[in-house]
């Protein structure tokens, strides 16, 4: 089975947190802010987690990216939950 390629153009904007939620820039701040209002360029600060479909799409192209974690019980959820 040969290797997969990942897309080079989302491997630049996007990142995958532990999780295994993507974190992507907002869109529209190249330029023009003098147009926009200061809610919307105070809102597009920073970055933000992707909704699940976007997700989806987005990790086809990033074939190595972390998957999302499996949560191992720990003693004292593992007792919680035979006491019930």
């Amino acid at each position: 089975m040969p290797k997969l390629k990942t897309n080079s153009g989302v491997k630049k904007r996007f990142k995958v947190t532990g999780s295994g939620k993507v974190k992507a820039q907002a869109a529209g701040k190249r330029h023009g802010m003098i147009k926009r209002t200061a809610k919307f360029v105070r809102n597009a600060r920073g970055t933000m987690v992707l909704s699940d479909p976007d997700i989806k799409r987005v990790k086809q192209w990033m074939p190595y990216s972390r998957k999302a974690r499996k949560h191992k019980p720990t003693a004292a959820t593992a007792t919680a939950t035979t006491t019930k």
